[in-house]
């Protein structure tokens, strides 16, 4: 339905002061902080993971050298959709507006509207990440964040603590020790670091105390911060304010192919004309996907509540 002279009585007549609504800030691309971004020429994308070989065995004199097997191990697709949303005005309500342009004013609304959609979609991976529903597991068959995910080799590698942690000091440092005991497909250690901590507006605060001050928070000792000096997280931490648990905490690292987000057509914006009514139609469309590949690329806590 058209936009119309009914819905923009004030600006129709002199007197009117201001109009407002549509000016407010907005935060930021917050998912760039957590994905990588990567362009796709298909409907769909897939990535497969490999499993290597496992640790190599002593050759006995005279005997004959082991042969080992490499296979895949899973495969995670990510099926991109179409983000999309518009308006009409009337040919009226256009001629008699006494303000400003209808269209300049309610195509900034429209790109809000569009910006904040992509947020709340890269958010909802990781603030569905704990959850145990299949409509939520990943390539390997488990959540996002989960203790078993499964390996080719047997065993498994867990991205989360145990029983949910709130951050602190403790929780913390366990957290870059648990991500260095990682291993892959066949059970060879892969050096995994953290990178940044992500948070949502409610731990801001605890954050900067952990990782910024040069001694140890909330204690009298005169002990260094050793989460600072050893540069454990060596990118700080970043705010999501679409992160919808506030006691969530999670750490980027550096294993490859962790979160991605995937661009199969970038926001596009049009307009065109009803030559019958002369209603003018405003519309914005994108297509894009977010996902993960190898879990290892984030490690969560989702609190201890």
């Amino acid at each position: 339905m058209a936009i119309s002279r009914a819905q923009l009585l004030k600006e129709l007549l002199p007197g009117l002061n201001a109009l407002f609504g549509l000016e407010y800030a907005r935060y930021g691309e917050e998912h760039k902080e957590l994905y990588e971004t990567e362009t796709s020429e298909r409907s769909f994308e897939e990535e497969t993971k490999l499993s290597g070989f496992s640790a190599a065995p002593v050759k006995n004199e005279g005997s004959a050298i082991a042969y080992d097997n490499a296979q895949e191990a899973w495969t995670t697709r990510y099926n991109h959709e179409t983000i999309a949303l518009g308006f009409s005005i009337t040919e009226e309500a256009v001629e008699d507006n006494l303000y400003d342009s209808l269209s300049a004013r309610y195509t900034k609304g429209l790109a809000r509207a569009m910006a904040y959609t992509k947020q709340v979609k890269a958010a909802a991976v990781i603030n569905n990440g704990f959850t145990n529903s299949s409509a939520y597991y990943g390539g390997d068959g488990v959540p996002l964040f989960s203790t078993a995910h499964p390996l080719t080799g047997g065993g498994t590698n867990s991205n989360r603590p145990t029983v949910g942690a709130d951050l602190n000091e403790t929780s913390l440092e366990a957290a870059v020790i648990q991500i260095a005991a990682w291993t892959d497909e066949r059970g060879l250690l892969i050096a995994a670091k953290p990178k940044k901590m992500i948070v949502p507006p409610a731990l801001q605060f605890v954050a900067t105390r952990l990782l910024e001050t040069s001694l140890r928070v909330g204690t009298a000792d005169n002990d260094i911060n050793a989460l600072k000096n050893n540069g454990s997280i060596p990118e700080g931490y970043s705010i999501n304010h679409f992160l919808t648990d506030n006691n969530g905490w999670y750490l980027t690292t550096d294993v490859p192919n962790g979160l991605k987000h995937f661009i199969r057509s970038p926001l596009a914006n049009s307009m065109d004309g009803d030559f019958d009514t002369g209603n003018v139609r405003y519309k914005s469309r994108e297509r894009y996907s977010f996902g993960w590949s190898d879990p290892l690329g984030v490690f969560g806590s989702p609190g201890s509540s």
